[in-house]
């Protein structure tokens, strides 16, 4: 999935939450993160914190890379 913007960031994290069957409360349990945060993050609030977001995202066996689209002159 191509990842443009919070919001699709999110949902890509929602989608893979339920895939692993873990309520927002489970998963904040087990992360250290609050289930606010979580909720934040799933839908889309630009403000959350990148550093927390890539845990979760490594914590649901996420990667997340950056990949250049042109050459440069």
């Amino acid at each position: 999935m191509k990842i443009t913007d919070a919001v699709s960031f999110g949902k890509a994290l929602r989608q893979r939450r339920k895939d692993l069957h873990y309520t927002q409360a489970f998963l904040a349990e087990f992360s250290g993160l609050s289930v606010s945060f979580i909720s934040d993050l799933e839908n889309g609030k630009s403000t959350t914190e990148l550093g927390k977001a890539l845990f979760l995202s490594n914590l649901l066996g996420l990667d997340c890379s950056l990949d250049s689209r042109g050459e440069l002159s």
